[in-house]
């Protein structure tokens, strides 16, 4: 079932989905909306209000990956087993924010089949398709997880290829953060300092989607990569501020034909507390002992 699978579904297959009647064992749609605490918006509540009809409410774990165990009883309390199509979304004002963790998380931990909806629930709501308040919780399944650790990259590892230089890091922060020239949005001393880590190449999260949210076509990927210097057929990670952006480089590179790239799960949070100050490019101060 999982090759039959696309990464992206648009709004209209979903709608077609939903007035048929498929939402069920088979089928399942995820709210994976998050958002950091000075946006002011409370995802949960938003749930409530309005959602894509027989959506359950999910949140990617706050950044760093849970055990097998946890994800497995977490899943399948959302009515979700092995064989299961989740098809997540969220509810950011970009079209799609926080749906690619989501996506990824399953996938690290076994599932194939999960898609992104296409323009998240932006794009849902402005091709005119229904909303509810209505929820009704699902009956519990078996999910088993996996983990494919090999996906998942630790600051050991980023710190060793830097000296290495054998994989090619994406950063899908902002520009500005990126080059040190804007802060970090979180709170807190160990987000103080923006800036990357050596060898790292920038390509912003919002540059895989277009003016409405949507994600692009392949084509326009493909030419995305290479002009930003990274070759798809090398290995290749991808970072951010903690593991949420990052994985809209995955998702990306996964609908080329390219998988097995690493998260690095810590992401600039983690590193820029942990690393050396030599290992702190910014264009504002160095990073404070």
């Amino acid at each position: 079932m999982a090759a039959q699978i696309r990464a992206v579904v648009s709004a209209q297959w979903l709608a077609n989905a939903v007035k048929t009647k498929l939402v069920g064992p088979k089928l399942r749609i995820l709210d994976g909306s998050w958002y950091l605490a000075k946006s002011k918006r409370d995802a949960r509540e938003e749930f409530s209000q309005k959602h894509i009809p027989g959506a359950s409410r999910s949140s990617p774990y706050d950044h760093m990956l849970p055990t097998s165990s946890d994800f497995s009883r977490y899943v399948g309390e959302l009515g979700i087993e092995n064989d299961t199509h989740v098809v997540v979304y969220d509810t950011s004002d970009f079209g799609s924010y926080s749906a690619p963790p989501l996506w990824w998380m399953f996938r690290v931990f076994g599932l194939g089949s999960v898609s992104v909806l296409d323009g998240g629930l932006k794009n849902w709501l402005a091709e005119g398709h229904p909303v509810t308040s209505d929820y009704s919780e699902p009956e519990r399944r078996d999910f088993q997880a996996s983990l494919n650790q090999s996906w998942v990259k630790s600051f050991e590892d980023v710190l060793e290829n830097i000296k290495t230089k054998q994989v090619q890091v994406v950063d899908a922060r902002s520009a500005g953060r990126f080059r040190g020239t804007e802060p970090e949005p979180r709170e807190g001393e160990e987000y103080s300092v923006s800036g990357h880590f050596p060898g790292a190449i920038n390509m912003p999260f919002t540059s895989f989607l277009d003016s409405s949210g949507k994600h692009l076509g392949t084509e326009t990927l493909a030419k995305l990569f290479k002009e930003a210097g990274v070759d798809l057929e090398k290995p290749l990670w991808a970072s951010c501020g903690s593991g949420v952006t990052a994985c809209h480089v995955i998702l990306a590179a996964h609908r080329l034909g390219y998988s097995g790239i690493g998260l690095y799960d810590g992401s600039w949070g983690e590193f820029f507390k942990r690393a050396p100050p030599e290992y702190i490019i910014s264009e504002r101060e160095g990073k404070k002992g």
